[in-house]
């Protein structure tokens, strides 16, 4: 499960950036922080699961580099919190001092790049042989003057220290008497980072105490075993990577109106902002946004109507309309509740119906009017029809008769 869990996480951080990178800065954070989570449960997969060598031995070959980043998971998740928050992902000069954790241990953990490959595949084999090996294995500096046990303790417990401090900011804004407009019109986001800092907190405070009882006990007897720790520590870490998927707004990036998209006019236009007013643009919420999408396809697909093309699709509308296709896809899949197709076959059907209104069914057969219409074949007309009216169009063309 652990390695499924890992590749799931990987597999989220990657919708996250490929989504929201341009268009988000704070979800970079977010995509990194879930991008080091899954990274940590595969590096745990690999040394106390896998039992194979050559994986643990990749894994201490780059040692110095892979165990360092996992000390930003804390700081990308207060980055992501504080940004949030502030509406302002951009960092500060004193967030360096974020990387110290990181630059310490690299620094400390760099001298073992330089141990002879053949005492890391040894290392790896007496791992394999027995996981409690783990616990004696000397891999930096550090482990020279603190007990193993704290070095393992000091990735999880720094993590923590960094849900509670971003928990303490998100508490203080929730208790301000004056409601902020960054979550004001985003309640969805008050739920989601409430759930965030508590799985996260359910995770960290189980793998602190799996930890400490796994050098108290035997390891195998504590990570084979199933145990209240690890059923809580799998909870903690399935409930975190999932909890994004029911938000799609945090996977498809619309927290806010863009700045360069305003809400259209009746025409379709976009209306003149008045001298003074600029900075209203950027208070757009979700709403607005979607309002604004909401106009601009209806006004260009009632004007230029495309849907008479029966191969028209949302990557066309998207580059009509300069509309991310993504943003497209979460308009109808939210707002509208149905597939693009539908919603393209809903005008065709009202484009038949008022062909037929009009009289050309004395002109041309039903076939021929749904090809007219957008449709591609006659069945596809039929079909579509009876399920928008509720009856099939000779039983239309009847009623108009009468």
């Amino acid at each position: 499960m652990l390695l499924f869990l890992s590749i799931l996480g990987i597999f989220l951080s990657a919708i996250l950036l490929y989504f929201n990178a341009r268009k988000n800065g704070s979800s970079i954070y977010l995509g990194i922080f879930f991008l080091l989570i899954s990274l940590y449960g595969f590096y745990q997969y690999v040394l106390l699961y896998s039992k194979s060598v050559f994986l643990i031995e990749i894994l201490l070959l780059g040692f110095a580099i892979v165990f360092p980043v996992l000390y930003l998971i804390g700081t990308m998740l207060y980055w992501y919190i504080r940004s949030v928050l502030t509406d302002d992902s951009r960092l500060k000069r004193m967030d360096i001092w974020h990387l110290l954790p990181t630059i310490i241990y690299f620094l400390v953990a760099l001298p073992y790049t330089f141990v002879p490959l053949a005492d890391k595949t040894h290392a790896a084999i007496e791992v394999v042989k027995d996981v409690n090996f783990l616990q004696t294995y000397h891999a930096t500096i550090l482990d020279q003057i603190f007990p193993v046990s704290a070095i393992y303790l000091s990735r999880p417990i720094l993590v923590l220290g960094y849900t509670l401090w971003s928990a303490g900011l998100f508490i203080n804004y929730l208790l301000k008497k004056k409601a902020s407009e960054v979550l004001s019109k985003q309640q969805f986001m008050k739920k989601w980072l409430c759930l965030l800092l508590g799985f996260l907190l359910v995770l960290e405070v189980t793998q602190i105490f799996l930890i400490i009882k796994a050098f108290e006990m035997n390891f195998s007897e504590l990570y084979f075993t199933l145990n209240v720790l690890r059923i809580f520590s799998a909870a903690g870490m399935i409930g975190l990577l999932i909890s994004p998927f029911f938000f799609p707004s945090i996977l498809y990036g619309l927290p806010r109106v863009p700045e360069s998209i305003q809400p259209l006019d009746n025409r379709g236009s976009t209306p003149v902002v008045e001298p003074g007013k600029e900075r209203k643009t950027t208070d757009h919420y979700e709403a607005h946004y979607l309002n604004s999408i909401d106009q601009k396809a209806n006004f260009y697909i009632q004007e230029f109507q495309p849907y008479l093309q029966p191969d028209f699709n949302l990557t066309q509308l998207s580059a009509q309309i300069h509309i991310p296709i993504h943003h497209l896809y979460y308009y109808f899949r939210e707002e509208k509740k149905q597939h693009f197709n539908d919603y393209m076959n809903e005008w065709r059907i009202n484009h038949a119906k008022n062909l037929i209104k009009k009289g050309l069914i004395k002109e041309h057969t039903l076939e021929a009017i749904g090809l007219i219409s957008g449709f591609p074949n006659r069945n596809a007309f039929s079909s579509t029809f009876r399920k928008v009216e509720g009856i099939p169009p000779r039983a239309y063309v009847s009623q108009i008769k009468k």
